[in-house]
């Protein structure tokens, strides 16, 4: 009953049964999964022939751990089955198959489900059930903890398209993350969606292997209406809730070589370790209802870089004579040995990765189904990295610290202060640049298509490992605040009173003595760092676009038109560098006429 709302969601088979003793063709759920159905099939299904989504379900009643889940969708025609149930009666079938596991292992999950539901799909019986059985063996035979260890955890985690997509942005998502902030990611269809979210997290070191375990902690409400008890949320998203019913093979057990079907997972299992479930208060904050342009080249910044710029110093500053990062830095022996951290009761490295930050009412929520829509205000939640493909989560801006536009590669932040904390550093734009120009300059690399080391993948996760151990060590220093400079003053105090930092800095890590204090880019102010900044904001300001667009689209026109009266390429260039001449001094002859007119009148 709590289950049923325009159109019936439920769970058709699992293997094994979801709720011990129940059969494998009980639709009942455990009250902390209710949502599972609504995760597995997303919303507006309907507009896709095909989909992939990622999710994260609370622990059980007197379970710890995050469970993961990885869902296909598909829908065919009802006409194309072989056979027809009774309870098929619409013109498209949609169903999803679902895997649920202990082990965060998204893209080597995926692969092999998509192969499955394909296969299912393809027998036109939705009865023969034989396959997904055959698929929960395979998992459980070659899926375990040591998966986590090698690069299969990044499989489908695209760092280079990323940095290649939001370029520089990818940086400011970075502090975003570390800040503990709202951040709302939306983009359709799912798969891209969880995709770019998860790759984002694959930039923390450690995050995605040990650093998940506390991030589901949350309590659905009582009952499935009240998640619709506005009349608002019902009329706007009645289209995206036309879904059919939901195929689950639960696999949640133990991956390391048990397989009793009758048990529900074992949390306790060496890849776990026991958490404090208490949550802190949500931090107030103040938001804006205006989206204003935030990464602009502000004029009194300019006014300082200038004053700071040594002209003795005026050998640019090139990154690739400076020093190269190569490698994250490696734990000496018996240094890479995991311990359970005595304060955030995650897996830990001898540096104290990965951070605390999914901890202590901290979400992360790949995809967020309609349902769970007021997670976002709820009290106990302090924060979240959630991803949406819904339109009421956008529209709803004020529930949100910041909204990413996957899409447009755009990051929209309503709270000054919080843009002002995100301002990037001379350091972190050349950081930022760096990255750029390596992911770009090798982008097509003959070494293994585009594999290689510098500027790929893991060469791109070795940066932000350095960065990140760089930011931790400069915290650790006398003169952290000379040090701590270089990664936004503003950036780097409100770092400070998050609940990882607190966390970390609580406890004493001894590999810590091995990483150089300060931004892995600090140096004197140059040029080119003046180069870089107008760079940044000509192509990332409202403003710095329109002069752009501007600019090219009348140097079009003039190579055309130059073209077509039949000059040579080089005179039609000298055309388009006069009409841009003339085009700058028209922008100046209405200041000068306005200026003149209380002379003509005298």
């Amino acid at each position: 009953e709590s289950f049923v709302f325009l159109f019936l969601f439920q769970v058709e088979f699992s293997y094994p049964p979801i709720i011990p003793g129940a059969g494998h063709d009980s639709n009942t759920l455990p009250e902390e999964w209710k949502y599972l159905p609504f995760l597995a099939l997303p919303d507006g299904a309907h507009n896709h022939q095909e989909d992939t989504v990622y999710f994260h379900l609370p622990p059980l009643d007197g379970q710890q751990k995050c469970v993961y889940g990885v869902s296909c969708y598909r829908q065919m025609e009802a006409k194309a089955l072989k056979v027809r149930e009774a309870d098929i009666t619409r013109e498209t079938v949609q169903k999803s198959v679902c895997v649920l596991s202990q082990l965060p292992l998204f893209g080597l999950i995926q692969a092999k489900l998509q192969l499955i539901t394909h296969a299912y799909f393809e027998e036109k019986d939705f009865s023969q059930i034989s396959i997904l059985k055959e698929l929960y063996d395979h998992m459980n035979r070659s899926l375990s903890c040591t998966a986590l260890e090698g690069s299969q955890i990044y499989l489908g985690l695209s760092a280079r398209d990323l940095i290649l997509h939001f370029k520089h942005k990818v940086l400011i998502l970075f502090k975003l993350i570390l800040l503990e902030k709202k951040i709302l990611f939306y983009v359709t269809p799912v798969k891209r969606l969880v995709e770019t979210l998860m790759t984002v997290l694959s930039l923390f070191p450690g995050i995605i292997e040990h650093g998940l375990a506390d991030s589901s902690h949350y309590q659905p409400r009582r009952s499935i209406s009240e998640d619709f008890s506005s009349p608002e949320i019902i009329s706007a998203d009645e289209e995206s809730l036309s879904m059919s019913t939901t195929d689950i093979t639960n696999i949640s057990k133990e991956l390391e070589g048990r397989h009793d079907v009758s048990d529900q997972p074992d949390q306790s299992k060496p890849c776990n370790t026991t958490l404090d479930t208490h949550y802190l208060q949500p931090h107030a904050g103040s938001l804006l209802d205006s989206e204003c342009e935030w990464e602009t080249l502000e004029p009194h910044v300019m006014d300082e870089m200038e004053g700071k710029v040594d002209v003795a110093h005026s050998n640019m500053f090139d990154t690739d004579s400076g020093l190269p990062i190569t490698v994250q830095p490696q734990s000496a022996t018996g240094q890479g040995m995991l311990t359970s951290g005595l304060v955030s009761g995650l897996q830990e490295d001898q540096y104290g990765l990965p951070l605390a930050i999914f901890t202590k009412g901290y979400l992360c929520m790949p995809y967020m189904a309609l349902q769970q829509h007021h997670l976002l205000s709820d009290i106990s939640v302090r924060g979240f990295v959630a991803g949406a493909t819904n339109i009421l989560f956008r529209q709803q801006r004020h529930l949100s610290d910041a909204i990413v536009d996957v899409d447009e590669a755009r990051i929209q932040i309503h709270d000054p202060e919080l843009r002002k904390m995100l301002y990037l550093s001379t350091a972190d734009l050349r950081f930022a640049d760096y990255l750029v120009k390596h992911v770009t300059e090798n982008k097509e690399d003959v070494f293994l298509d585009g594999t290689g080391w510098e500027g790929g993948d893991e060469w791109i996760r070795a940066q932000f490992g350095l960065y990140i151990h760089s930011l931790l060590s400069s915290a650790l220093q006398q003169d952290h605040e000379r040090l701590l400079a270089d990664y936004g003053t503003a950036f780097t105090s409100a770092w400070k009173i998050t609940h990882n930092y607190r966390v970390w800095i609580s406890n004493k890590h001894p590999a810590m003595a091995s990483i150089t204090p300060g931004h892995p880019f600090q140096g004197q102010y140059s040029v080119a760092d003046v180069k870089i900044r107008l760079s940044h904001s000509m192509q990332n300001s409202e403003r710095g676009k329109k002069i752009g667009n501007a600019v090219m689209s009348t140097s079009r026109s003039v190579v055309q038109t130059g073209k077509a009266v039949g000059q040579s390429v080089g005179g039609a260039l000298t055309v388009a560098k006069s009409a841009m001449s003339s085009w700058f001094s028209m922008l100046a002859q209405p200041t000068a006429a306005v200026s003149a007119s209380p002379q003509s009148a005298d």
